[in-house]
């Protein structure tokens, strides 16, 4: 049982690279997705795009030394360098450009041609690069020549002095373009792979975004980040739940049938010092379960020879009666307005061990009669009489039902529906209950996936014995120990599967 002040966990639980797989794997169709759709772009531009072929040339810079020693050559390269830094500036500029537009009749600006242009020129040389890049293999090779030598032309016309003599500077071109035989771009792979890289990068920040943003309770992790109340077992999902929700009765040894025994164990060492053994069974909002876990917990303690008594504490919407097919025109609303006695409303269902008290017909003031003195007085006969006493009572956020319940019985147990609430509803129904000091025996995580990421790490009971087509036991009979109770095993999928092989 936890106090008021012992039930909120923390928000901030460390994530680790489990927490990242789990993602991964619950969210791997939008990974997945995104990182075709980012292939698949990459891969239309690389094929829809008009190939870019590049032609290069290289010229060479000199200019005459002042003389044969050593230091006259040295001044002269170091000028040839500075000069070249310049050079690699121009060639792309109007005044190199436009006498190729014209020679070459090009049907673009000089400034047109310069966005296809380039030029640089490698530290400590005296040399200049020149690539030219255009949709016409011929036509680069064409246009790179024809940018080498006007820019001969142009620096051999910018050095001349003024005063008339041959320019101090000459360029020669080292290496004339040839015709390339294949584009620089698009350049497929690599497209293809950055399109993927980017599809999985997106991929992977939507999948951890969607997953950040869904606050939805899914495992006990989530649990845990609301609040340190007790976890006192998961019950797994079963589509099958609106057909035969007595799951305990219909189908024995089923797993979900399983999960209510795990649930029944737990249960019994619940609050051992206090002698109340009445619990009110609740849930935050509606959908959660809370009746059919009502139902089937009453059913599986009272398998066990304990007496269980189990209450329609939800006087709005009823429907545990139904559940188990009795008549509830007369019960617990027709004993707290004194018109009859709980002896003679409660019903036996099954062994015995079982006594139900329907809601009977619904009153117009369910708070003021589930807060009296005269369902106090109720609990505590039934308590003097029942090893168990499970009330099933409304959610705590639409109504106060469950917190008056909780408060005169011996505490709340809060079922939890699995991707059907959030954790703020949890934390804000939990706040209700520590309002006014109701314990909180513990909480029970219902509608638990058995498949998948979110999976409940479910440690399946057994009984020996033969096995149906569909792994159900046929022609069960149990073990019997020595105090002639049915023996169970437990064991982990893994163990079982070793079991088998033996």
């Amino acid at each position: 049982m936890e106090t008021a002040g012992q039930l909120f966990g923390r928000d901030d639980i460390p994530v680790d690279l489990r927490d990242y797989l789990r993602i991964f794997r619950k969210r791997w169709p939008i990974i997945v997705a995104l990182l075709l759709v980012g292939g698949g772009a990459a891969a239309a531009v690389a094929f829809t795009a008009t190939p870019i072929y590049a032609a290069h040339t290289q010229l060479f810079v000199t200019t005459p030394s002042g003389g044969d020693t050593t230091a006259s050559l040295q001044q002269g390269n170091t000028f040839t360098e500075e000069r070249v830094k310049s050079y690699a500036a121009i060639v792309s500029s109007p005044i190199v450009l436009a006498p190729v537009v014209a020679s070459l009749h090009l049907p673009q600006t000089p400034s047109q041609l310069g966005s296809k242009v380039s030029a640089s020129a490698p530290l400590n040389t005296v040399l200049i690069n020149v690539t030219v890049r255009d949709t016409s293999p011929e036509q680069a090779k064409a246009i790179a020549d024809a940018v080498s030598l006007s820019f001969t032309k142009v620096v051999a016309n910018l050095e001349t002095p003024a005063n008339g003599g041959s320019s101090p500077i000459k360029v020669s071109v080292v290496k004339q373009a040839d015709v390339p035989s294949s584009p620089v771009s698009p350049n497929k792979k690599l497209d293809l792979a950055l399109g993927l890289l980017i599809g999985l990068a997106l991929g992977v920040g939507v999948a951890v975004l969607r997953e950040t943003l869904d606050t939805t309770i899914k495992n006990t992790s989530d649990l845990s980040s609301v609040t340190k109340a007790s976890f006192l077992g998961g019950i797994i999902f079963d589509p099958d739940v609106p057909k035969r929700p007595l799951i305990t009765h219909a189908d024995p040894q089923s797993r979900r049938a399983e999960s209510f025994r795990h649930l029944r164990t737990n249960l019994q060492f619940v609050d051992v010092a206090n002698r109340s053994r009445s619990f009110v069974i609740t849930s935050s909002v509606g959908g959660e379960g809370k009746s059919t876990t009502s139902a089937n917990l009453a059913l599986a303690l009272a398998a066990t020879g304990s007496r269980v008594a189990l209450v329609e504490g939800d006087l709005r919407r009823p429907k545990v009666a139904d559940y188990l097919g009795l008549e509830r025109a007369v019960g617990l609303t027709t004993v707290l307005i004194g018109q009859a006695t709980v002896t003679d409303v409660m019903q036996s269902w099954g062994n015995g061990q079982l006594h139900v008290l329907p809601a009977g017909r619904v009153p117009p003031n369910p708070s003021e009669l589930l807060g009296s003195q005269a369902m106090q007085n109720v609990i505590r006969q039934l308590e003097a009489a029942y090893d168990y006493v499970l009330i099933d009572a409304p959610p705590l956020l639409p109504v106060t039902d469950a917190t008056v319940l909780s408060r005169i019985a011996g505490g709340a147990i809060v079922v939890v529906g699995a991707g059907r609430i959030r954790r703020d509803q949890l934390r804000r129904s939990l706040e209700t209950l520590a309002a006014v000091d109701a314990p909180v025996h513990g909480l029970i995580l219902n509608f638990l996936p058995t498949k998948g990421p979110d999976a409940y790490t479910y440690y399946a009971y057994g009984y020996d014995g033969n096995k149906t087509k569909d792994g159900r036991a046929a022609n069960w009979m149990p073990d019997v120990n020595a105090a002639g109770a049915p023996t169970m095993y437990m064991s982990t999928r893994r163990s079982q599967r070793r079991r088998g092989k033996r």
